[in-house]
């Protein structure tokens, strides 16, 4: 498959909390770690635990991520990703920018190195032009690369 194929269904996956439509996207043994210090940052191990995390990180912060952009040589890729969703007590989705670095093992995703940090605010390259680059915005949670199916292209 497609790594960008993969990759965006992957985060459909993790958006729609569909724990079935992310282990076909997982190597069984997947590993996913994350930058520390940064709110869970313990790696999450197994296509099956992986799963079950992203299902309760979605339900907890009503999450939706978006790539904005994907490069792939061979079995690696790379992204940038955005993140909307809702701080606890909040009443507006703010915005979390992020990269990860992707290795594919049989078509499957087998490891994902995530670089971000996770603020209460929205968080972003200071003056980077995103809507001109068909990156995802606020009230736009969709990019000129993924729009997520289930999607009507906003929560706001």
């Amino acid at each position: 498959m497609d790594p960008t194929d993969l990759i965006t269904r992957y985060y459909d996956g993790c958006s729609d909390g569909d724990v079935d439509a992310l282990l076909t996207t997982l190597h069984p043994d997947v590993v996913h770690y994350f930058l520390a210090p940064n709110l869970g940052s313990t790696p999450v191990a197994g296509a099956e635990h992986l799963a079950r995390y992203w299902r309760k990180v979605t339900r907890v912060i009503e999450a939706r991520w978006v790539v904005d952009r994907l490069v792939a040589d061979g079995d690696e890729a790379v992204i940038e990703w955005t993140m909307f969703w809702l701080p606890t007590g909040a009443r507006e989705r703010v915005a979390t920018r992020g990269a990860e670095w992707f290795v594919l093992r049989d078509g499957l995703i087998s490891e994902i190195r995530s670089y971000y940090q996770q603020h209460e605010a929205t968080t972003e390259l200071d003056a980077f032009p995103y809507a001109a680059r068909g990156y995802s915005l606020p009230g736009q949670e969709y990019s000129a690369l993924h729009r997520p199916p289930s999607s009507e292209g906003s929560f706001s």
